[in-house]
């Protein structure tokens, strides 16, 4: 029962996050800036790679040439590559955003979780760290969802236990991602960051989970952008403080 409650205590921290920035409206329209920007590039991509798909598929399969069902097959191979890269952006855009909008997502965390003390640094030193936890967490998504991906084929448990364990993964990765600036403030480095985390595993989930779900509907993300950098300061400040004592960022 804990358990459930302190998931969905979870969920209520990004709503909290949605009531934040609907009472501070101009942080709201300064944290759009960056989720602008980054919806437009992968808008971007996408339609390149759906215009694009047919050709791509073709070049992969160069061994179906001789098949009287090619053009089938690669229109199949096709949609495959493109709801890939649709799940792959949906994975990323949270990431690639924080990476964009790293000075506006500093001041908006700051702004919602103030701290007498902090470990502040310039954003051009923190940037190339931002970059490499991203790439880092990355890794790690792909290292579950790519396996998930093709037990999405597998009838009946593609169908029910695929969906829920990549919601799963993907909501907790997020989780990771949206919670790096309020904790590094803190002085956390990467792995106690992960180690936090994975202490208050159902919170994480809940919140994590519900920001995956909405980040589905495309500019719902750009909007909801801004509510989840909140939310998840207010999740920092008020189920993971007192920290414990962290290790100092190299």
């Amino acid at each position: 029962m804990r358990s459930v409650r302190d998931f969905t205590s979870g969920v209520g921290f990004f709503f909290q996050g949605f009531g934040w920035v609907a009472k501070n409206t101009r942080w709201w329209l300064f944290g759009l800036i960056p989720a602008l920007i980054a919806f437009s590039v992968y808008v971007a991509a996408l339609i390149y790679l759906g215009t694009n798909a047919t050709e791509l598929a073709e070049f992969l399969t160069p061994f179906a040439d001789s098949w009287s069902w090619r053009e089938t097959f690669r229109t199949l191979v096709g949609i495959v590559l493109f709801v890939a890269g649709l799940a792959l952006a949906v994975i990323t855009f949270a990431a690639i955003t924080l990476v964009i909008g790293e000075p506006f997502y500093e001041k908006l965390s700051a702004a919602v979780d103030p701290l007498v003390e902090e470990h502040e640094q310039p954003w051009w030193r923190t940037l190339p760290r931002s970059i490499r936890d991203s790439l880092v967490t990355l890794m790690y998504v792909l290292m579950f969802t790519i396996p998930l991906f093709f037990l999405g084929f597998v009838p009946v448990v593609g169908q029910t236990v695929a969906p829920v364990l990549g919601a799963a993964v993907s909501g907790f990765f997020l989780t990771v991602e949206l919670t790096t600036l309020a904790l590094e403030r803190r002085g956390f480095a990467r792995k106690d960051r992960f180690r936090l985390l994975r202490a208050n595993k159902a919170s994480s989930l809940g919140f994590g989970v519900a920001v995956f779900l909405l980040f589905l509907v495309p500019f719902v993300a750009v909007i909801a952008m801004p509510a989840a950098v909140a939310g998840a300061a207010l999740l920092v400040r008020t189920r993971l403080s007192p920290p414990p004592t962290p290790a100092p960022i190299p």
